[in-house]
Parts: C-alpha cells; sequence; structure tokens
C-alpha cells in the first residue's frame, strides 16, 4: 500500500503512539482530576491526540480501497478526553483511553449503526466492527435481513480470513427467540442477537509501531462484509 500524501505540516507520519502517551494515562489513572489534566494536558496533546490523527489519516488510503463510503477524519472521529459523568457512578472526569469511531459520511460520530471502532489505553489496543446498541426499528431490520438473506449471512460469518481473525460474532442475546418468528427457525440462534459485532485485541506493544497502521486496516477489512451487510440491513 502507496504511503499517503501527508501534510507535514499538521499531520506528520504515523510512526506508533510514544510510550510517554501510555505513561500518562497510567498517571492519568492515578491523578484523575481537573487540575493534575491542565498541567499535563500539553502531554496528550502530543503523544496522543496528535498521534491519533496521523494514525487515522494514514488508514484513509487503506479504507478509500475497501469501505470508501466511511469517513475517517482526523478531527471528527476522535471522541474527546472529557468523561460523561452526569448518569454516572463514577465522576472521575477524564477517560484512560483514546479512541475513534469511524462512521458512515454525513453521519455523527457515535451515530447508531454500523461502523467501526478503535481504541488504545495501558495493557490493549481493540479494534472493532458492527453495531453495538441498535435501537428496536434497527434490531428488526437486522434480524429481517438475516432471516430473509441467510445464506449471505452464514457465508459471512463462516469465511475462512473472517472466522480465523474473530471467531464467532459477539453480542448479547435474548432468552427466547423475539416475537415474529418461531422457536424452530433456522436462524434461531442469530436472530436472538440483541448485538452484531465482532473485535480483535492486540499487545500494548503494537501501538508503538508504525505498521499498526497495516494491522489494523487489515483487521477491519476482514470486518466489512459484516459491516456492509449490517449497515444495508439498518438502511432498508
Amino acid at each position: 500500500m502507496p504511503k499517503p500524501a501527508i501534510d507535514l505540516e499538521m499531520y506528520p507520519p504515523f510512526e506508533g503512539f510514544p510510550k510517554k502517551g501510555l505513561q500518562f494515562f497510567r498517571k492519568l489513572k492515578r491523578n484523575n482530576n481537573r487540575v493534575w489534566f491542565e498541567r499535563h494536558k500539553h502531554e496528550y496533546e502530543e503523544y496522543l491526540k496528535l498521534p491519533m490523527q496521523s494514525f487515522i489519516f494514514s488508514l484513509q488510503p487503506y479504507f478509500a480501497s475497501f469501505a470508501p463510503e466511511f469517513d475517517l477524519s482526523p478531527k471528527r472521529s476522535i471522541f474527546r478526553i472529557y468523561r460523561d459523568i452526569r448518569f454516572s457512578n463514577d465522576k472521575t472526569p477524564y477517560k484512560t483511553h483514546i479512541a475513534a469511531h469511524f462512521v458512515l459520511r454525513g453521519k455523527e460520530k457515535g451515530f447508531v449503526g454500523s461502523g467501526y471502532y478503535f481504541h488504545v489505553e495501558p495493557g490493549e489496543v481493540f479494534i472493532g466492527g458492527g453495531i453495538y446498541m441498535p435501537d428496536s426499528d434497527q434490531l428488526k431490520g437486522i434480524r429481517n435481513a438475516i432471516a430473509q438473506h441467510s445464506d449471505e449471512f452464514l457465508s459471512i460469518l463462516g469465511n475462512r480470513k473472517f472466522k480465523k481473525r474473530f471467531g464467532n460474532l459477539e453480542g448479547n442475546t435474548l432468552q427466547r427467540i423475539p416475537k415474529g418468528y418461531d422457536e424452530s427457525h433456522p436462524m434461531a440462534e442469530w436472530l436472538k442477537l440483541k448485538q452484531f459485532f465482532v473485535g480483535k485485541s492486540l499487545p500494548e506493544a503494537s501501538s508503538h509501531k508504525a505498521t499498526l497502521v497495516d494491522t489494523v486496516a487489515a483487521i477491519c477489512k476482514d470486518a466489512a462484509p459484516l459491516v456492509k451487510f449490517l449497515n444495508r440491513a439498518v438502511m432498508e
């Protein structure tokens, strides 16, 4: 894959997340308060936010080849480090990971649909694809698609590369098959799902390598048939 034409002024070539970035998160976990964060915010900006922006920019040409309908924006795709504590018992104000969500062009970040998710934290790099919190209408659409296009759905899950990479489809399930479907339905196992996603964890050490871009792109490419199937089901 040719290297993208990086804007050297805004996004330097991605060379990995510096070890100082993960050290920042470890220190933040022990000092999760506004006073400490404001004193060290420059570390977050330099060692985490800017590398993440460079990482996303470097992913763009890969996605252009297998998922051009997705928006990979170094500015819009990154989640803020500030936690929403309004409805949480945990009142610590900052996240101790950095994450990005890649959604369909024209959709809001956090869009409840099928997309890609990526985060880096001490101890882990995680890449996910699929739909995590579908609403009731989206669930109906996905279940209808699974029932009506079962061969296509099973061929995606049974693909050799897909199974080797992800194993099984993940997600919480209902105890009983949803209304409108018979308990003996041949796709009952999948129709009970309330979430539809796959994920892959990598060791922290992989975050420090420039090759992380190639690795994440390959994982997302393997998840793309599932993501596309789910989005078509949601849109229909």
